[in-house]
């Protein structure tokens, strides 16, 4: 651990020695003179080269001699360069666009002090150049397990469906792949995201003054965008590995017009899990997933684009399950989710343009029950079906106003569950009532920077949401909670309608070249929530809409920043402070069974929200030793304010949510010894996950049973690992068309029991009596990963 904090702290200082000299690059887009990031340089005398960073800057200490210098990059057409070498030298590369027309209205040009000069704060890229570098588990480099290795972003553990963001719970994050929601966002008990390695171009997570155009969630927006094909020539790039391998192709149809873009990956890991345990000898687990994308130029002023998704998994756990008197031999989890988007752009003029984007994704999660001494399966099926159709007007004014505005309609049809007993003759079926809404969204965005130090990003959003019929609106007894009556809303009949204004300011004021102070506030509702009683939803949550007993999620979100740059903005550091009041958060009552339930409003309580923390990070991202570490102090609490004692928690005190972790630190330091050897090392230390310790015992025939009357009174012990990975690149002759480099990672390198969760169980005897005493009860600790992890990948080009 003390090895990697002091090697974040390394220069990465090389001396020139001998008769050598420096070249320097800038390439830029000859269309506008903008820098572009990411171009491949290649110098064939040496086999050696790089990427340009932000500023489109290139530079390497070279022998003197004569060299060839290619630049490549998508879309673009290549340039090649004599460089004779005698002097230091700078050049300015100038590349034409091939084939992306709509690239200057579409695209706009990162520079590395972007951060300083915008007034969006609580902003994060990640692109995947970074997220490859980062060790994972099982080799596998992966979209949401990069995102926790930043500030403020956490999970629960080893197994989680999705992201806390700034003490929020997971169903609070609105999870875009290329404008489509994504559901259920992981792969294997949630290891692994579904998103296709191949295909992803960035990922960006939106915490603060979240922009205008997203609505829907009151924590966070992760927005994941697939790459854009324009291949002049088919391309093919991949990797094999223990859990998975993956597939991926670019290539175009219709030359200048047509290019297509083909991504999966596919794995079988029912052979790997008895190697971690005897207890997984039963327990299977397959998954895919598939992204296709075409892309159409249809003129100088149109483009469109087709994304297609699919995501497909499967477990069985050796668990004993009861339904209604039928035991089950286990339990088998199988869900679906089928996305497609359709976005059309066009160009009015040089300044402004039009998008229009239909949005439809389907998300199906299944439970199967193989009833025991029989061929009989019982399941259990919902789904989440919506359709959506953004059209959004952008205009960039003048070189300090730039705007937009559009508008978006949204359906939700969420059928909550239905039991299908087959040929079970014990069981009843049970069809619970679909549930229709709408959601209708216009907003706006102001960017304006009307003095040279002061510049602001202003929208607002308004929401009109209504649930219709056919709905059964239950009313319970307020002392004991039981159903005392119901009202039927036939179809198309409005049953609620909810109305949300949600304002949206960021300020940026520049202190002094290198510094700049940022100030925030956004109001997000939220009309679609997750139920669970987990730590981590399972494939048997319920989804639910709001209605007359469950209002609409709200969150008002305060920030205040200061930023630094370093070394001439080489190094980034920043500090964020934030505080979020929310409202009508969801959380489970005591005992609470979601599963055939038919009227959630009696199982949940709304209960007031704060969240509250300090964000410190420290980011170097060029140079052969790159990287990045970042500390979070932050606290997450709920409150319930209910009059019955089944509809309080904690006695309506304040009491830790299940995302409440009052420490964190996260550290990746990448070493780009040479062109072939790469190594990475991520170490990560954070609070133990609050959880519910029994405040008595209560003896009922020969079982004692533990009494709960606190929640989220204890806390798990702190979790933290180290992880390692080596890639090693061979095969870099500029004339060759297959490339390929192995990847070998070690995940939790030292072996630590980080805890999961905490169970108890009745002692038999005097059964570890020298730790548990005199108590009834023994407590256990589930660990998920409680030994290094080894893997190896291959990865792979041609072109």
């Amino acid at each position: 651990m003390w090895l990697v904090l002091i090697l974040v702290l390394l220069p990465a200082t090389i001396l020139a020695q001998g008769r050598e000299a420096t070249i320097s690059v800038r390439v830029v887009n000859a269309g506008d003179n903008t820098p572009l990031e990411g171009v491949q340089v290649a110098i064939r005398e040496c086999r050696c080269g790089g990427l340009t960073d932000r500023e489109g800057r290139f530079s390497k200490v070279l022998p003197f001699g004569n060299y060839q210098i290619e630049f490549f990059y998508l879309g673009f057409r290549g340039v090649n360069r004599e460089v004779r070498l005698r002097e230091s030298v700078e050049l300015e590369v100038q590349m034409q666009e091939q084939a992306e027309e709509l690239s200057e209205v579409v695209l706009r040009a990162r520079k590395i002090t972007e951060n300083l000069e915008s007034p969006q704060m609580g902003a994060l890229e990640l692109e995947m150049q970074e997220i490859k570098k980062i060790p994972m588990a099982a080799g596998e480099f992966d979209v949401l397990r990069g995102m926790t290795l930043l500030p403020g972003v956490n999970n629960a553990g080893e197994i989680s469906n999705g992201l806390s963001v700034r003490g929020g719970s997971l169903d609070q994050n609105l999870i875009l792949y290329d404008y489509a929601p994504v559901f259920n966002p992981t792969h294997l008990f949630g290891l692994f995201s579904v998103f296709t390695p191949e295909v992803i171009s960035q990922v960006d997570l939106y915490r603060a003054n979240i922009p205008a155009r997203f609505g829907g969630r009151t924590s966070s927006v992760l927005d994941v965008k697939t790459r854009n094909p324009y291949p002049s020539k088919f391309s093919l790039n991949g990797g094999v590995g223990l859990v998975s391998s993956r597939l991926a192709i670019e290539t175009p149809l219709v030359k200048d017009k047509l290019n297509l873009s083909l991504g999966g990956r596919a794995g079988f890991t029912d052979f790997l899990l008895p190697l971690f345990s005897e207890r997984l000898d039963n327990t299977r687990a397959r998954f895919h997933d598939t992204t296709l994308k075409l892309l159409w130029l249809a003129g100088e002023n149109d483009q469109v684009a087709l994304t297609g998704f699919y995501s497909w998994d499967f477990y069985q756990l050796d668990l004993i399950t009861k339904i209604q008197d039928i035991n089950a031999a286990n339990n088998q989890y199988e869900f679906r989710t089928l996305n497609g988007t359709l976005a059309w752009t066009h160009v009015l003029d040089e300044k402004s343009s039009m998008r229009n984007i239909l949005v439809a994704s389907d998300y199906q999660p299944e439970n199967i029950f193989p009833e025991q001494e029989s061929d009989n399966e019982i399941r259990y099926e919902s789904s989440i079906r919506y359709l959506s159709l953004t059209s959004e007007y952008l205009r960039f004014a003048t070189e300090s106003v730039d705007w937009y505005a559009g508008m978006q309609a949204a359906r939700y049809r969420i059928a909550p569950g239905s039991l299908d007993p087959g040929s079970g003759n014990g069981i009843n079926p049970v069809e619970l009532e679909t549930e229709n809404s709408y959601e209708f969204g216009v907003y706006a965005n102001l960017n304006w920077k009307p003095l040279e130090a002061l510049s602001l990003s202003a929208g607002l959003r308004l929401n009109h949401f209504v649930l219709v019929g056919p709905f059964t609106q239950p009313t319970f007894d307020p002392v004991t909670g039981n159903l005392t009556a119901t009202s039927v809303f036939e179809k198309g009949a409005g049953v609620k309608t909810y109305n949300g204004l949600e304002p949206r300011i960021g300020l940026n004021y520049t202190l002094a070249e290198n510094t700049s102070v940022k100030a925030s506030y956004a109001r997000l509702n939220q009309y679609l929530q997750n139920l669970y009683n987990t730590t981590t939803p399972l494939p048997t949550s319920r989804w639910k809409t709001s209605d007359p007993l469950i209002g609409p999620q709200q969150s008002d979100a305060f920030g205040l920043g200061i930023y630094q740059g370093l070394a001439d903005n080489e190094m980034e550091v920043s500090l964020e402070g934030y505080y979020r009041a929310s409202r009508n958060n969801l959380t489970y009552k005591a005992g609470a069974d979601f599963f055939l339930e038919p009227y959630l409003q009696r199982e949940v309580i709304q209960a007031e929200g704060k969240a509250y923390g300090l964000e410190l990070s420290f980011r170097k991202p060029e140079g052969k030793v790159n990287g990045w570490f970042n500390y979070t102090y932050s606290r997450s609490f709920l409150r319930s304010d209910g009059d019955a004692l089944r509809d309080r928690i904690n006695n309506n005190e304040w009491y830790p949510s299940e995302f409440d972790r009052p420490h964190v630190f996260n550290s990746t330091v990448n070493f780009e010894g040479d062109l072939y050897n790469t190594w990475s090392f991520n170490f990560t230390l954070q609070s133990g996950r609050p959880y519910s310790a029994p405040n008595s015992v209560f003896r009922y025939g020969e079982i004692d049973i533990p009494i709960f009357l606190e929640r989220n009174n204890a806390r798990l012990r702190p979790y933290h690992r180290l992880d390692f990975s080596w890639t090693i690149r061979y095969g870099k002759k500029l004339n060759r068309r297959w490339v390929g480099d192995w990847t070998f990672t070690v995940y939790n390198v030292y072996g630590r029991r980080n805890p999961f969760n905490l169970f108890y169980s009745q002692r038999q005897g005097s059964e570890n009596g020298d730790i548990f005493l005199e108590s009834p009860l023994g407590s256990y600790e589930l660990s998920v990963v409680n030994s290094p992890v080894f893997a190896l990948t291959y990865n792979f080009s041609f072109d």
